[in-house]
């Protein structure tokens, strides 16, 4: 199986020829690209004034795009293999994305990919459109919990169970409170007991997906006929970036090729909550800057919070700590002028024009998340989380949209699984090769 990555890095051409060699190729149905007369990508303009105006164009080319990314990938596809749609859960209307996706290219997509979140829906909207659904889940309580509130209703739908390990998958990861992200697990013993769990509930036949962290098929061979995980699938959402149908770019590419090992590590700055693997760059260096430039405050002298310190273009007090207003007078004084407030009763130090963009940035808003701790967006009926926004964070619609179609790679937000140093030292990649995705599959299928 392709793994499916948002915002247009699967789209209908690699999903497509991952297919047509008997595969599963998986698009992306979030945000994905949709084409004019000519061919051309049709560029995100919102005219609306308002978040929820904003929102309504947002899902309106959610659902146009997924349907024309769906015809390609059947085109490519030549009617072989099968083709999957993946969707975040805690993306901005995916009820309506999917159903309009669904309804729009009926008889084109075989399954729907889900996490990022509790799916308990994607069952019921699968079985209404006669699609087999795959919810991606952590951790066995985590398909318990599902299988008990939804999933049992709609049990010939289960197409399968993805596991996608917290620790190696690329994009946002399931971690709980609980898990330590310096500390990975062994993926086995925890697909075993989702195996234990599944075969409890009578889905004995149903496959695990594994996914996060899978490189070469021979590390995987002993899974294969094991009772305690089989039957069992694999999910590579890394290597088929680096392919000749891949939509990024040829700097992209290129940077994949020259990654280290430890140049890709779990974050806690998405606005969506989850820790999230990405390629460790100027990008992800100036937003670990903004949280280490921090100080608590209060706003009525209390304690050892009695030493005034002003922000804002208004000159607004609030009261630090002695030490931290010295910390926040260095920082000024290092062109960090402006104070931004988060959530957490803190303050962090900005450049005059970062904040103007990250201001802007939250004020264009236009609720691509069910819930976004960067604008204090909420998809409800107050549309707001009644929180301030977090500052801390940053908009992830606009920073993989812009990834995805050109901007710089050290400029914005580079997702990439764990293993994506594997690359650089891979001899199938010698020399900057850039294979098909035939060629691709051709190489799995001998075990590298």
């Amino acid at each position: 199986m392709e793994g499916g990555k948002g915002i247009a890095v699967s789209n209908g051409e690699s999903s497509g020829a991952w297919a047509a060699t008997g595969g599963v190729g998986t698009f992306s149905g979030v945000n994905a690209d949709s084409y004019d007369e000519n061919g051309n990508i049709i560029p995100l303009a919102y005219q609306g004034r308002t978040r929820r105006d904003r929102h309504e164009e947002l899902l309106a080319y959610a659902i146009q795009g997924g349907i024309a990314q769906a015809r390609i990938a059947h085109d490519v596809s030549g009617g072989e293999g099968r083709l999957h749609m993946n969707v975040l859960w805690e993306m901005g209307g995916a009820e309506r994305v999917l159903r309009g996706v669904l309804g729009g290219a009926k008889g084109l997509i075989h399954g729907v990919t889900c996490g990022a979140g509790m799916p308990y829906k994607i069952a019921e909207i699968s079985a209404e459109y006669g699609v087999y659904y795959y919810p991606i889940v952590s951790s066995a309580r985590a398909f318990r919990a599902l299988w008990k509130r939804a999933y049992h209703k709609f049990p010939e739908w289960l197409g399968g169970v993805v596991y996608e390990d917290p620790w190696r998958a690329g994009g946002h990861n399931g971690l709980s409170n609980s898990e330590d992200p310096n500390v990975p697990e062994d993926p086995r013993p925890r697909v075993a007991e989702l195996r234990k769990v599944m075969n409890d509930l009578g889905l004995n036949s149903v496959p695990i997906v594994m996914a996060g962290g899978v490189w070469y098929m021979r590390d995987w061979a002993d899974w294969i006929e094991d009772p305690d995980v089989a039957p069992v699938a694999f999910q590579f959402g890394t290597r088929p970036l680096l392919t000749q149908e891949s939509p990024i770019s040829k700097e992209w590419k290129t940077r994949l090729l020259t990654l280290e090992e430890g140049d890709i590590f779990l974050n806690k700055f998405s606005p969506t909550g989850f820790y999230s693997s990405a390629v460790r760059n100027p990008f992800l260096r100036e937003l670990k800057g903004r949280s280490d430039r921090q100080i608590a405050f209060v706003e009525e002298a209390e304690g050892d919070l009695h030493h005034e310190f002003k922000i804002g273009a208004r000159g607004r007090q609030i009261f630090v700590t002695a030490s931290d207003k010295a910390l926040a007078e260095k920082w000024v004084s290092e062109g960090y002028t402006d104070g931004l407030r988060t959530p957490d009763s803190t303050v962090i130090f900005v450049s005059a024009e970062k904040s103007k963009e990250i201001q802007k940035d939250q004020s264009d808003c236009m609720g691509c998340l069910s819930q976004c701790q960067f604008s204090n967006w909420a998809q409800n009926e107050a549309a707001t989380t009644g929180r301030r926004p977090d500052p801390r964070s940053y908009c992830i619609q606009k920073t993989l949209q812009d990834i995805v179609h050109g901007d710089p790679v050290d400029d914005q937000l580079m997702f990439a699984g764990h293993n994506a140093f594997k690359f650089k030292d891979d001899p199938f990649y010698s020399n900057g090769f850039i294979p098909t995705v035939k060629e691709l599959i051709d190489r799995l299928h001998t075990g590298d």
